[in-house]
């Protein structure tokens, strides 16, 4: 606009924005970052009560081990979370015990054998080399056939195993086997339905067997042939003491002896529903027995009143040897021996854990069977344990019963 030759300048228009409710905005972001905050909250409490607060920003050491059964102990989800408390994960390769001791066990940090011999093999041979080795024994684990009830009643009735006592008087999970009466019906090639098993509901044809892993990998087998050839020699002199002797005794008891299932899933086989029509009666330890018990109990609220065991009179508590190759090793072993809550899971987990003089450790097995409503099996087996074989003359026999190479017990030599 213009008057009188003069321009008129308005006066400049401020746009006043109308103020964002603060209680709407406050409450967004509250929505938004609440559950965040919660969940850290949340994860750091839980890092903070399991003792890992800081272990995100700690260094976490992978071992490599190697090992046959004893992998059920370092597999459990409880056992693990135990160890990266202690800043360790483990990755196992699953091997037969005597196939650990004979390989190339050099890129693995520990190995862990199911037995003496092949503990003993590996120590040995790693002696004689001057190579690391560090040997730990923290639990035990008997060997023991597991069967099904109406196998072991059958038995019973022929007077060849005998119901042990326990809380479950109609149904005992638990049987002494007569292993004399026992190899004596396998001698014979005696049938299952010669011996009445249709009485107890099922039908079989097959002879009385055993089945075992391949005696050539696995420690649970060749302890299983070192019980078989002590008890068919009868009383007196028991094991071999000349490689003579020893080769004579794995010809004789080799026709005794059934062996093929793979080491590392036996003891699976005989737990699948399928598990009865391929082998009835299987070598096996009695830690996995007992853990499965308390795993079905707990899950189902029952037992599994249709899988036993037979524990034979005279029988080897096998010696389950932890062996480091290296430092970081020995700590995992160190740990796994002496740690209280790792003892605590190996108990858990059905193995009979040992005090430091190598004895088991009281009666807390049988406590921990009680409580979760398990039967508890005798525990008196060392009176009658049976003696093993020099190393020496063990490998002799497990090369002749399973047509495989006898393995270095020494620098290159047998022992």
């Amino acid at each position: 606009m213009v008057i009188g030759e003069r321009p008129v300048v308005e006066e400049p228009r401020l746009a006043i924005r109308r103020q964002s409710s603060s209680l709407w905005s406050r409450r967004s972001f509250l929505v938004a970052f609440l559950p965040v905050l919660a969940a850290v909250l949340t994860g750091v409490t839980v890092l903070a009560v399991s003792g890992n607060i800081l272990l995100p920003f700690e260094r976490v050491v992978t071992l490599e081990g190697k090992m046959a059964s004893k992998r059920d102990f370092f597999e459990d989800e409880e056992v693990q979370r135990l160890l990266m408390k202690h800043h360790i994960r483990v990755h196992i390769t699953s091997s037969g015990s005597r196939d650990v001791a004979i390989g190339d066990i050099s890129s693995y940090d520990f190995v862990f054998p199911s037995g003496q011999p092949a503990g003993d093999l590996i120590t040995s041979q790693r002696a004689a080399k001057n190579q690391y080795v560090k040997v730990h024994r923290p639990f035990v684990s008997p060997i023991v056939l597991a069967t099904y009830r109406e196998y072991a009643e059958t038995l019973q009735d022929e007077g060849i195993a005998t119901a042990q006592r326990s809380s479950v008087q109609n149904q005992p999970l638990y049987y002494v086997l007569d292993m004399g009466k026992f190899l004596e019906s396998i001698h014979q090639e005696t049938r299952w339905e010669e011996i009445g098993i249709q009485n107890h509901g099922i039908t079989n044809a097959n002879r009385i067997v055993a089945q075992s892993p391949d005696v050539c990998g696995s420690n649970s087998a060749g302890t299983y042939l070192a019980l078989v050839a002590f008890t068919r020699h009868g009383k007196g002199d028991e094991v071999p003491d000349s490689d003579q002797e020893a080769d004579d005794r794995a010809r004789e008891i080799k026709p005794l002896l059934e062996q093929g299932l793979p080491a590392a899933d036996v003891f699976r086989t005989y737990i699948s529903p399928e598990g009865k029509g391929i082998a009835p009666v299987v070598v096996a330890y009695e830690h996995q027995y007992l853990s499965y018990q308390v795993q079905y109990r707990a899950e189902s609220k029952k037992l599994d009143s249709e899988r036993v065991l037979l524990y034979p009179a005279g029988q080897f508590v096998t010696q389950p040897q932890f062996i480091a190759l290296n430092r970081d090793g020995d700590r995992l072993g160190e740990l796994i021996t002496h740690d209280p809550e790792l003892r605590q899971r190996a108990m858990e987990l059905g193995f009979r854990i040992l005090d430091p003089t190598g004895k088991v450790a009281g009666d807390q097995l049988a406590r921990f069977l009680q409580q979760r409503q398990i039967p508890v099996p005798s525990m008196a087996g060392d009176n009658t344990r049976s003696s093993m074989p020099r190393l020496r003359f063990l490998e002799r026999m497990i090369s002749i019963v399973g047509d495989c190479p006898a393995a270095e017990t020494s620098a290159g030599r047998p022992e």
